[in-house]
């Protein structure tokens, strides 16, 4: 199982010209669910999910707050193509769980992350040919400053 999860401050999807499914501040999160995936993959993704650090905190101080924590909403949408294997110059889905099977695993999923936090803070796409909209919050470039940070392990492979 992969997931994007980006933050927003507002996200919607529209199906046909017709806006079914919107959330406000929160995070909006891509779902792609692999042949292997499992009831106790799904369980770890919700929990991962919910408790991610990805909002500032009241004082300012970033990474610091999770969805929950801010009582934030969440959006999700199922997508499959995170499960590309690319070969040559055509995509290759045979990772990805076929939609019939998926249908059912997408919905416990939703089911989880509902029971998990608020119910009603949870949206999602329906599953149908959609096009989504993100305003994204967060900075142009993100990530580290390129400065070496001590005492990970990859740093210490490096010495």
């Amino acid at each position: 199982m992969k997931a994007v999860v980006q933050r927003v401050t507002r996200a919607s999807v529209t199906v046909g010209g017709e806006q079914i499914s919107a959330i406000g501040r929160g995070i909006c999160v891509l779902l792609g669910i692999s042949l292997e995936d499992t009831q106790k993959e799904l369980e770890h993704m919700v929990r991962k999910i919910l408790n991610l650090r990805v909002f500032e905190d009241e004082s300012g101080k970033h990474w610091s707050k999770s969805v929950m924590d801010k009582q934030y909403e969440v959006l999700c949408i199922s997508q499959f193509t995170l499960q590309c294997v690319l070969k040559g110059n055509k995509p290759d889905f045979h990772l990805a769980m076929p939609s019939e099977q998926a249908e059912g695993f997408y919905n416990g999923f939703l089911e989880q992350l509902r029971k998990a936090y608020r119910p009603e803070l949870v949206k999602d796409s329906a599953g149908q040919e959609e096009r989504a909209g993100l305003a994204i919050h967060g900075q142009k470039y993100g990530g580290s400053s390129g400065k070496e940070i001590k005492g990970t392990k990859e740093n210490k492979n490096r010495r």
